[in-house]
């Protein structure tokens, strides 16, 4: 069990825990979810015992591994296979041992705890976790110095991965990742033995791989039992319920501080009224819902062309005269989405370079529009911005005829506030530099948008602001993404890039996930059904649960009978023709403290209702 104490910390002076507790299982997988900025890594190095805490604790249990993926694995001699089995330094020194020890006694000690953590079977479990991150059998005996960094990333995900360590922390892991390593890790992650906690914006992976969110939110905690669309729904009930006692409170209390206004100078009703400011002061304020809004991204529309916009007639293309992709018999018109599949290396980016009119075809022939306009984004041009330059300088540089207020214009669409219009890039987090490149790439209105992997820097709140834009987007659109539901939300067809060629793929994502995992040499997780308890176990849990059930509805009846009363004698037409007002004002407020102490006692009884009901009862 990993237990998060009433924990406070302020990094550079500002405040990202105050009070937070949260206890995680132990054996449960967790998603770690909350706004960009809201100190998510820093939990993690927290955990970690990297930063010391200003207050309160974290316990883990004694002796367990914590394990996580600091930084990519070096560029060494070493094999990528050798590198994943060093991981686990318990084998690793006992494979030493076993090579020079000489008594006989330890011998058998050593060969007796390399069978318990079954040491034999090592190198098959780190090649299938190197072939599920996308290295085939000849990759992973290349030295580690032969990868980029990108795939030296997989490399030190897929160590800490075999190493099983008792408490698995990663950070945002498929930013590095295809949509092919995605799915895998998914799978990979519902069978974890151990404790993991994972922080992502990859609502799919939050979906299919943990049953437990922990949400960070003003500076506080909260764990939530289920998976990321179950925590959507019981957070939105919380704040729409949230909204409605707030509405109800600032109405009672509008309600009393009129009468205390009303009569606090009039001596006949001086105790009323100061009965009713006691009231006032006794009242416990519900808090407003403070959630600070997603910018939104609102593309410019095209003007419709007449189709298709591209064609291609066995086309081929590659580098140096080595083609990558061969036959092509492709045509996109200007209402497609159409999402790329296939693992990396397989040419799709290669692909979207020759759609882009960024590479030339080496044989066949491409025809584009004429007026065709065509808005590239790839993760690499946020390294292409100025870092000394504001978004407004950026834009004034392409715009350099439009004045200040159209530029701030355009930057506000692109969901680029004032705030930080005239900050240097330097300064922007990750999701506010893609904001800025995809505002530039589609600043020309284009009719066809290339989108490689657009949302690795943005929050699932961001993710979904762009799940709409791109609904809404008139033009055609050409997406890579290693994110599920970005492709299941916005593609309606599929192309798959494999094995030098590119053709249509007319099964779905479920379909494709399946194929993937047979691939690579997974089975999809089962979710495994609780055993029914004893039924003696499940009369002990419920009895006291079928008392506080049988007291909540009698709570119900007694009050509903008092506002049947309340209710007649406000329809007594001898009250309003007698002129009674000061009774009539009475009976008014006894029935909303009566409704009030309603809805109270109902909540109380939908809230045992369901906890029988999870207990079997």
């Amino acid at each position: 069990m990993l237990t998060i104490r009433d924990i406070t910390f302020t990094l550079e002076g500002r405040r990202l825990f105050d009070g937070a507790s949260a206890t995680i299982p132990a054996g449960h997988k967790v998603g770690v979810v909350g706004r960009n900025g809201t100190g998510k890594t820093t939990l993690f190095r927290l955990i970690r015992g990297e930063w010391v805490l200003d207050g309160g604790e974290i316990e883990v249990p004694r002796q367990a591994r914590i394990g996580g993926v600091a930084q990519e694995a070096p560029a060494s001699d070493v094999s990528l296979i050798d590198t994943v089995l060093a991981a686990d330094t318990e084998r690793a020194a006992l494979m030493d041992a076993a090579e020079t020890e000489t008594d006989g006694a330890r011998i058998a000690e050593i060969h007796t705890r390399l069978q318990d953590i079954d040491a034999h079977s090592a190198e098959a479990r780190a090649a299938a976790i190197l072939s599920g991150l996308g290295f085939d059998t000849a990759a992973q005996a290349r030295p580690c110095k032969d990868f980029s960094g990108g795939w030296r990333m997989r490399v030190a995900l897929a160590a800490v991965l075999f190493s099983q360590p008792d408490v698995l922390l990663l950070d945002e892991p498929t930013n590095y990742l295809d949509l092919e390593g995605t799915v895998w890790l998914e799978n990979f992650l519902a069978r974890y033995p151990h404790t993991a906690l994972v922080i992502s914006h990859d609502r799919g992976l939050l979906n299919r791989s943990v049953g437990g969110i922990l949400h960070l939110d003003a500076q506080r905690l909260t764990y939530y039992q289920g998976n990321y669309d179950q925590f959507d729904r019981m957070r939105r009930a919380q704040l729409e319920q949230q909204v409605a006692a707030k509405k109800k409170q600032d109405a009672q209390r509008a309600h009393l501080q009129s009468f205390v206004d009303r009569f606090r100078a009039k001596a006949s009703k001086a105790k009323q009224a100061q009965s009713r400011i006691k009231m006032l002061e006794r009242m416990q304020p519900v808090a407003g819902v403070v959630e600070s809004s997603v910018a939104q991204f609102s593309f410019p529309q095209p003007e419709e062309l007449s189709p298709p916009i591209v064609s291609m007639r066995d086309a081929k293309v590659g580098y140096g005269g080595l083609p990558v992709l061969a036959g092509l018999d492709l045509r996109i018109d200007q209402d497609d989405r159409i999402a790329l599949l296939g693992a990396n290396g397989q040419g799709k980016s290669t692909l979207s370079k020759l759609i882009a009119g960024r590479l030339a075809p080496q044989d066949g022939q491409i025809v584009s529009s004429s007026k065709l306009r065509i808005g590239y984004f790839a993760q690499h041009q946020l390294d292409e911005l100025h870092a000394d330059e504001t978004p407004l300088q950026h834009l004034r540089a392409l715009r350099p005829e439009e004045p200040p207020a159209k530029l701030r214009a355009r930057l506000a669409a692109g969901g680029i506030g004032a705030e930080i219009a005239e900050t240097e890039v330097r300064r922007l987090s990750g999701g506010q530099k893609a904001r800025l490149a995809m505002l530039i790439a589609t600043l020309d209105a284009p009719h066809l948008m290339i989108l490689d992997e657009p949302t690795n820097h943005l929050d699932i709140e961001s993710r979904e602001a762009l799940v709409m834009a791109l609904t809404e987007y008139s033009g055609a659109v050409i997406l890579v993404s290693h994110d599920p539901h970005l492709v299941e939300a916005v593609a309606d067809r599929l192309w798959l890039v494999k094995d030098g060629a590119v053709r249509p793929y007319d099964d779905d994502m479920d379909a494709y996930r399946r194929m993937l995992l047979s691939e690579r040499g997974g089975k999809p997780a089962r979710e495994e059904k609780p055993k029914p308890k004893p039924k003696a176990e499940v009369r002990r849990q419920t009895a006291p649960l079928k008392s506080e059930l049988a007291k909540a509805e009698e709570r119900i009846a007694k009050l509903e009978e008092m506002r049947d009363k309340i209710d007649s004698s406000l329809a007594d037409p001898r009250l309003y023709e007698r002129g009674d007002t000061e009774r009539q004002e009475m009976l008014r407020k006894k029935r909303a403290e009566v409704m009030d102490g309603l809805d109270r006692a109902e909540a109380i009884w939908l809230d045992v209702s369901a906890r029988l009901e999870a207990a079997g009862g």
